[in-house]
């Protein structure tokens, strides 16, 4: 079980929707078992380096590269 949920927004969105089922299955297999377990491992690295470490940028399921923008929201 992930302990971080993945949702996509804008471009990234509309690429995922654009995927072919079966690269899209297989992208979402690996996103599962590996950002959504630890953002901050697997390769992934922090896209505009020491300006905002939880912006990251990592390569999964393939060569195209994709950012990730991690939020935590604290209620209360």
């Amino acid at each position: 079980m992930s302990c971080y949920r993945i949702t996509y927004a804008g471009e990234g969105e509309k690429v995922y929707r654009q995927m072919e089922p079966r690269f899209r299955a297989q992208f979402d297999a690996a996103m599962q078992t590996t950002l959504a377990k630890d953002p901050y491992g697997h390769g992934s690295a922090p896209a505009d380096p020491g300006r905002e470490p939880d912006r990251r940028s990592a390569t999964i399921a393939g060569p195209p590269a994709f950012v990730v923008t991690a939020v935590k929201i604290i209620h209360g």
